[in-house]
């Protein structure tokens, strides 16, 4: 297997003709002092820091004069993407805060990408801002994305990319407050009706109506209960009590504990397995149950000769393999494509595809062509997430038995944070006005 360039250490080497010690880093020659000296090995272990610490390239200080320049915002985003790549990593994986990072970056690299970080202010940080607003990006989003371009000029200075007087000069943009800009406020996210949740099962896997389930029962994050396995539950009690190997804030320090009560246990008894490393939700088994349930509606026979040539054909060229647990993405998306089939458009309603002429299914393309956006408006009514059930379950849990058992059963350190997972309860406030009001 080839080593890769990164991993590579710079070595302490003999430079013959002035027999001292002398590495290389980023090109550059450094000598050190007599070979094998104390003193030269002593220098190479304080430059070799240095290097690992800034990101595998040399601090400001150490280059020499020639190499001693500010760095281009361009430059900068490069270098930062680098160290995000390497940072935001979770169980081997990118997290979701790269491609934000990359996303929030979009318009400084467009209208900064050669500016000099030297020169870079708060009016070319506010100038960066208005342009996202121009954008139709909402204010909760905008704070963000200026959020990590400070961030990354943080880390610019940290490193001696950056003059330190830049990012406290960035420090003086404030973040927009609502109803002081021109940004937009992005839509609340709401809770679902249980009806709307129920409208679906008909055209879901079995293991993705299990997640549903599950959320809807536990409040728990759609990516706590994809990675579920039989050995993180704990089935000792009346209340089984399940510790996800990952989740969002592990990276606190803190523990994270989903209650599952009669219910949910029985979910999970239905796709228990006996290896209990396993993943209880499993795509290949889904995938398993369509294409039997696909052989079963047969209409014509299936010949040796023709299940030969479909399994030959799916090993040289496979479509699509399903991987050992779901991910929150395929969840979502099998959840919209259930909400399409049970909230069909009305002109799309009872019509059958599969069984149409090429004229008909030609002019039927043609009619979604000329109304798009007609028809994504409607599935953007017709559509729910799965972190709308999260929302749901702390309307319920709050409305019955207060913030603070919420706050906990969510998982959040603050009962401030739970509010925006619990919808007031609006006709009780109104009961109550009408009697003291």
């Amino acid at each position: 297997m080839p080593i890769e360039k990164n991993s590579l250490t710079p070595a302490y080497r003999l430079h013959r003709p002035s027999g001292r010690a002398v590495v290389t880093l980023d090109g550059k020659d450094f000598y050190l002092g007599p070979w094998g000296s104390e003193e030269s090995r002593r220098e190479y272990d304080r430059l070799l820091a240095e290097w690992l610490a800034s990101g595998r390239r040399l601090p400001v200080a150490a280059r020499p004069a020639s190499a001693s320049r500010v760095l281009t915002v361009g430059e900068l985003i490069l270098a930062y993407d680098d160290h995000a790549q390497t940072y935001y990593v979770k169980d081997g994986k990118p997290t979701s805060e790269l491609d934000c990072i990359r996303y929030s970056m979009k318009h400084l690299r467009r209208l900064y990408l050669r500016s000099s970080t030297a020169t870079f202010g708060p009016l070319s940080l506010k100038t960066v801002r208005n342009e996202m607003i121009s954008q139709g990006w909402c204010r909760k989003t905008v704070n963000e994305s200026i959020g990590r371009i400070k961030r990354m000029f943080r880390w610019g200075v940290e490193n001696e990319m950056v003059p330190p007087s830049v990012y406290h000069g960035l420090q003086a943009v404030s973040t927009l407050h609502k109803g002081r800009s021109e940004a937009p406020e992005g839509e609340p996210v709401r809770p679902v009706a249980d009806a709307d949740v129920d409208a679906i099962r008909p055209f879901v896997s079995s293991q993705v109506w299990g997640i549903v389930e599950l959320m809807r029962l536990t409040g728990a994050r759609c990516g706590e209960i994809v990675q579920m396995r039989g050995i993180d539950v704990d089935v000792s009690g009346g209340v089984w009590l399940y510790r996800p190997a990952s989740h969002k804030t592990q990276h606190h320090g803190r523990d994270r504990v989903i209650e599952i009560g009669p219910k949910g246990q029985a979910i999970i008894r239905e796709f228990l397995k006996t290896d209990p490393s396993a993943y209880l939700f499993s795509p290949a088994e889904a995938e398993e149950a369509r294409r039997a349930e696909r052989s079963r509606q047969r209409k014509t026979p299936l010949y040796p000769s023709h299940r030969r040539r479909n399994m030959s054909v799916r090993k040289r060229n496979p479509k699509w393999e399903p991987g050992l647990c779901y991910d929150t993405a395929a969840v979502r998306r099998a959840i919209a494509r259930g909400c399409d089939w049970a909230f069909p458009h009305p002109h799309l309603a009872g019509l059958d595809e599969a069984k149409m002429t090429d004229e008909e299914r030609a002019e039927l393309e043609k009619w979604k062509e000329e109304h798009k956006a007609e028809l994504a408006d409607w599935q953007k009514d017709h559509r729910w997430h799965p972190h709308q059930l999260r929302h749901s379950f702390g309307t319920r849990i709050r409305k019955e038995f207060g913030i603070e058992t919420a706050r906990v059963l969510l998982g959040h350190s603050s009962a401030v944070t739970s509010e925006l997972y619990a919808e007031i309860d609006r006709q009780k406030v109104a009961e109550i006005m009408a009697r003291v009001g």
